[in-house]
């Protein structure tokens, strides 16, 4: 993916969620927006903490327990309450956003993708599949691969969902805001798919990934935290990635709730200890765009995390795909802010 292309997707999917958020319109951006990339869902959820994670630890017991071909026929709801009856495990599945691509692959179910968004880029496999185009998906297109399902998210996929069940084809629906709901849906949709021996074992590796990352930093101090994974942009309550922050060993300075754009004095002022910001695909020699602006804004040059050089680059994917890869991304930002604790 180029530098442009990926870039563009990152700000298209913030303004989308921006739009959830405020429960505007849920358009798409323009290459000048500037709002966050996130697979979220228009209902806020409480982010868990790193003590209250007990819910996912039940739903991955549960579904290890109940690891078994799926009975058919199953009537699921999504995350709109939309309900769906299946009668046998879909063969031909398109996708709309990256995170469920993602999913489909890691539960062994890249063979019954026909269709991808033009952003999903893991695993590799995935280029291989048929286009479908990025936010404004092309519902032609969509409509002459035959889909006997498609996956997508409620907030950023809206009016592409209510087109395509127009037309009555059968859209599944999620967007979780926590990591247990990521759990849930990966459970959820491993049932759907027939797959849920698999999906067992990814939940699995993500509570053991949780389970290392809470052990370990549960007596240490949490740094003061800022996050930016789009310039000028950072993220408060009520996010999963404000619950991966937290559940890592840190203190989030973000005083408001959802994505939002930032005040440059107020983070001064917070004087966060270390600041994380998203990696992003440039040019050659050329500098991170989140980066240079925090290198040029007046008066940054006090914050602690910036006079002790704390400023510490993390792979964007992992961390705004509400899928399996959230565990990679929990353990690179724990890794960031308590490195001698991993080792």
């Amino acid at each position: 993916m180029n530098a442009n292309k990926k870039y563009s997707w990152l700000k298209l999917s913030m303004m989308f969620l921006l739009a959830a958020m405020l429960l505007v319109t849920a358009a798409c951006g323009s290459k000048n927006s500037s709002a966050p990339a996130a697979d979220t869902k228009s209902n806020v959820e409480e982010p868990a903490t790193a003590a209250g994670n007990q819910s996912a630890d039940k739903t991955a017991a549960k579904s290890e327990g109940a690891a078994q071909a799926t009975a058919y026929p199953m009537t699921v709801k999504d995350a709109t309450g939309t309900e769906l009856t299946f009668t046998e495990a879909p063969q031909r599945i398109v996708t709309l956003v990256p995170s469920e691509t993602e999913l489909l692959y890691a539960i062994g179910a890249g063979e019954e993708v026909v269709g991808v968004d033009d952003f999903s880029n893991y695993p590799p496999e995935a280029a291989s599949k048929e286009k479908i185009g990025g936010m404004d998906a092309n519902i032609e297109k969509i409509v002459s691969l035959k889909p006997d399902l498609v996956l997508g998210s409620s907030s950023m996929n809206k009016p592409v969902i209510d087109k395509l069940r127009a037309l009555k084809l059968n859209v599944f629906a999620s967007d979780p805001k926590t990591y247990d709901a990521v759990i849930e849906k990966i459970t959820q949709v491993g049932a759907i798919m027939n797959k849920a021996e698999k999906a067992a074992e990814v939940t699995k590796h993500m509570i053991e990934v949780r389970q290392q990352v809470t052990e370990a930093v549960k007596d240490v101090p949490k740094p003061k935290v800022y996050l930016e994974f789009s310039p000028g942009w950072t993220v408060g309550k009520g996010e999963f990635l404000d619950e991966l922050l937290t559940i890592a060993g840190g203190t989030n300075i973000a005083d408001k709730t959802g994505w939002y754009q930032i005040d440059p004095e107020l983070v001064v002022k917070a004087n966060p200890d270390i600041i994380v910001y998203a990696s992003m695909t440039v040019k050659q020699g050329e500098k991170n765009p989140i980066l240079a602006e925090i290198e040029k804004r007046p008066g940054w040059e006090t914050i602690s995390a910036v006079k002790n050089k704390k400023l510490f680059e993390v792979d964007q994917d992992p961390l705004v795909r509400v899928g399996p890869r959230l565990a990679d991304g929990l353990l690179e930002v724990a890794k960031k802010l308590h490195p001698d604790l991993f080792k």
